[in-house]
């Protein structure tokens, strides 16, 4: 059985891995949403004062869920290209964004460290374009997959920047959360 897969084979190869990356991501980021009270659920946060263009409070976890869907299509598109060159770089870039991306929840929310919030987004949108970038090398679908995401982590740098801009005090407003929110 050493020939070449057919198109339902593929199909069926993408599926498998899209129903184990799309839940697993979701289910990472729906952890890092949950391992501290966010959003409007924290004192803290509702105390800021925040930049006009922040969204309402709900826009938060639905963007957040499509993204997550998103991204995760992307990583089951360059993990089914099987043999492609830099693949295994394109993973590990994809997994050292998540990790980043799942770390800013607890330091946002939960440790009030506003720049090191910040600190992690520009370094978080450095490394998804980089795997955004070698995903293209790879599958063009899945570097278009992850476009909204980065456009959205911009967005979410420049709220980030704006909120400390507007509250240089932010971390003396409430002292921080350190209960999971899981259950």
């Amino acid at each position: 059985m050493g020939g070449i897969a057919s198109k339902n084979q593929l199909r069926m190869s993408f599926l498998r891995w899209a129903l184990v990356t799309v839940p697993l991501v979701l289910l990472l980021g729906f952890a890092s949403g949950r391992s501290v009270p966010a959003g409007d659920q924290n004192g803290w946060y509702v105390a800021l004062v925040k930049p006009a263009l922040t969204p309402p409070g709900w826009v938060f976890p639905v963007a957040w869920s499509l993204l997550y869907i998103l991204i995760g299509v992307a990583l089951a598109v360059v993990l089914n290209a099987r043999g492609a060159r830099s693949r295994g770089l394109a993973v590990a870039l994809f997994a050292v964004q998540l990790a980043l991306n799942l770390a800013w929840t607890p330091v946002f929310f939960g440790a009030h460290r506003i720049g090191l919030a910040l600190a992690l987004l520009a370094v978080l949108l450095v490394t998804a374009i980089a795997t955004t970038l070698v995903f293209g090398r790879i599958r063009p679908l899945a570097a278009w997959l992850m476009l909204p995401y980065l456009i959205w982590v911009s967005f979410a740098g420049m709220l980030t920047l704006g909120i400390q801009r507007l509250n240089p005090d932010a971390q003396a407003l409430v002292p921080g959360a350190h209960t999971s929110q899981m259950l």
